[in-house]
């Protein structure tokens, strides 16, 4: 067959793909994105984030208005402990969408980026699917089944694929993740519950071998996003996880919440597992990782969409100084660009699961930030990605949150 030859093939058209290809069509280079679906579909994602991830879209060229129309403006998120405490974490917002959290329209957000992508010049092709993948050369080779299969060489190939990154299992960097097996759930219904004026809270609690995320979004919708530990896995087979899920929002904490449970998902009940995905190094000579595909640890923190973002635009950069050839030290440097940025903040995502691995020490944290709001706005800030991890990790600022 003969082979197409382009500057960059995207494979996977998630945020981080789509806007890793809207930048760099922007600066003229020629770009495939590569999506195996024919068309958007609702899929175990996230929807909750921080403020950092609207300035992103901001930073980006998003204009405000579109922004507005696939974020729901939140509060705080609420985190109810299994011992009852509760703690809000603003992310230092006013409740308005220029500062505060978001609960995203996935469908509606994800579509944007991929037109934007389009309209910035980026060839999208939905409905290919990449059935393998060469990283053995200076070009990356991808074959792209259909009725008749398609060779593809690029420059870079850039895996924004998710957990189950094709680009990563041919790079043979994919790692085992450093949390225990877990499984997640994720749908939306209609939000029934009675809501107080201006934004809403998001909400997270904490149960036994796991927690619920609640998380408002446009369209007077709530998603839904439980994740399950081991013990939970018997039952999921046995129940399925629309049965599991709704025993799970039965026994929330607050009993305006707990209306949930009787509304039907509008959605089907997106599962996955193993939920997590490592990997040893997000870039070699022809390809590098964006978005879950480079790294995929916790869900608690909700900052899943903002590294998204951040890798996207970091590897845009990367790719940029390749092609023009004003990088002396090839993709190696977004990999460590990546670490630098996003490295510490691991550390303390794995801090906070340690935590919520043991429910008597989550439930001493949960009550030193309910009562000290010094400790609960710096904590806020770190996990929101908002201030620098390093401040999570400083003696004096763990000895604030646990000593008595």
């Amino acid at each position: 067959m003969t082979a197409e030859r382009v500057d960059v093939a995207v494979v996977g058209g998630g945020p981080a793909g789509a806007l890793a290809a809207m930048l760099l069509a922007r600066q003229g280079r020629e770009v495939v994105l590569l999506e195996r679906a024919p068309r958007w579909r609702w899929r175990a994602c996230g929807v909750f984030a921080s403020p950092a991830s609207v300035a992103a879209l901001r930073d980006a060229g998003l204009p405000s208005a579109e922004i507005e129309r696939v974020a729901r403006p939140l509060g705080a998120m609420e985190v109810i402990s299994r011992g009852g405490t509760r703690f809000r974490l603003d992310y230092g917002g006013s409740g308005d969408l220029a500062d505060s959290a978001v609960g995203f329209d996935r469908a509606a957000l994800d579509t944007l980026l991929l037109d934007l992508a389009r309209a910035a010049g980026a060839d999208v092709r939905l409905g290919s699917t990449v059935e393998r993948v060469d990283l053995a050369s200076a070009h990356a080779r991808l074959v792209v089944g259909g009725a008749e299969p398609a060779e593809l060489v690029a420059r870079v190939a850039v895996g924004a694929d998710g957990l189950r990154s094709m680009v990563a299992a041919a790079a043979r960097t994919s790692r085992r993740a450093p949390l225990g097996p877990r499984a997640a759930l994720t749908f939306h219904v209609r939000d029934m519950r009675a809501q107080p004026a201006g934004s809403p809270d998001a909400r997270m609690c904490v149960f036994e071998h796991g927690y619920v995320g609640l998380a408002p979004v446009p369209g007077g919708l709530v998603n839904v996003g439980i994740v399950l530990e081991r013990p939970w896995f018997a039952r999921l087979r046995h129940d399925g996880g629309r049965a599991v899920a709704t025993g799970v929002l039965e026994r929330l904490p607050d009993p305006t919440d707990r209306v949930l449970a009787g509304e039907a998902p509008l959605d089907h009940v997106a599962g996955i597992t193993p939920l997590g995905h490592a990997v040893a190094r997000r870039a070699g000579g022809s390809w590098l990782l964006v978005g879950d595909a480079a790294g995929f640890l916790d869900p608690f923190t909700g900052e899943g969409l903002h590294r998204a973002f951040a890798s996207a635009r970091l590897a845009a950069d990367a790719i940029s100084r390749l092609l023009g050839g004003r990088s002396g030290t090839g993709l190696a440097g977004y990999d460590e660009a990546m670490r630098a940025r996003f490295g510490t903040k691991d550390l303390v995502s794995r801090l906070v699961q340690g935590f919520l691995g043991r429910p008597a020490l989550f439930d001493h944290a949960a009550r030193r930030l309910a009562a000290r709001r010094d400790v609960r706005e710096t904590m806020g800030l770190v996990i929101g990605d908002l201030a620098p991890a390093t401040r999570a990790l400083d003696p004096r600022f763990l000895a604030a949150l646990l000593a008595p």
